[in-house]
């Protein structure tokens, strides 16, 4: 039996994050919104809940996708709207992501910037926000932020992709 692990992820905006764990074998659940975390990140920021099968795509596969997947390695003005982050669901979990992140350190020239926080508070996104992707493909945002992002990971994480979802959408389509 699969045992479904929670962990949640912040980086960019919360309508690309959610179309890439959307898009992934093993992903039973993506929750958008907006997540605080202790200390000095506890005002609320975009992310998503992501609930997978550990059996189906392990803990550092989505880590590395999340980090291929936003700039986790600058730091710019809206880093307090878009924090770049991983947050656990339980302090046991903290050294575990923190070892993960050493470890895929060598994909990047430049160090990852990427917090890892303990969650403490979730909002969840209006209805109307949701499976945004997947609802509007054609929408310019889509188009122009959402669709390079389901290209690199179709590319760069092929063996972890649904195919079948992401082949009702015309990815290489881009402008």
């Amino acid at each position: 039996m699969d045992t479904i692990r929670k962990i949640a992820f912040g980086g960019g905006c919360h309508w690309c994050t959610e179309a890439i764990f959307l898009s992934l074998k093993g992903v039973q659940k993506v929750e958008q919104g907006f997540i605080a975390a202790t200390e000095s990140a506890s005002s609320f920021s975009e992310a998503v809940i992501v609930s997978h099968q550990e059996d189906h795509i392990s803990l550092k596969k989505l880590i590395a996708i999340h980090l291929h997947t936003h700039k986790s390695t600058k730091d710019h003005s809206s880093r307090t709207k878009y924090r770049s982050a991983v947050y656990v669901f339980d302090t046991s979990e903290i050294n575990e992501v923190k070892n993960i992140l050493r470890s895929l350190q060598n994909d990047f020239v430049d160090p990852l910037i990427t917090q890892v926080l303990l969650h403490t508070d979730f909002k969840p996104s209006e209805e109307q926000f949701k499976n945004y992707y997947y609802s509007n493909p054609e929408k310019p945002f889509c188009e122009r932020y959402i669709t390079p992002k389901l290209n690199k990971i179709s590319n760069d994480f092929s063996n972890l992709i649904d195919k079948e979802k992401l082949s009702r959408y015309p990815l290489t389509a881009q402008k």
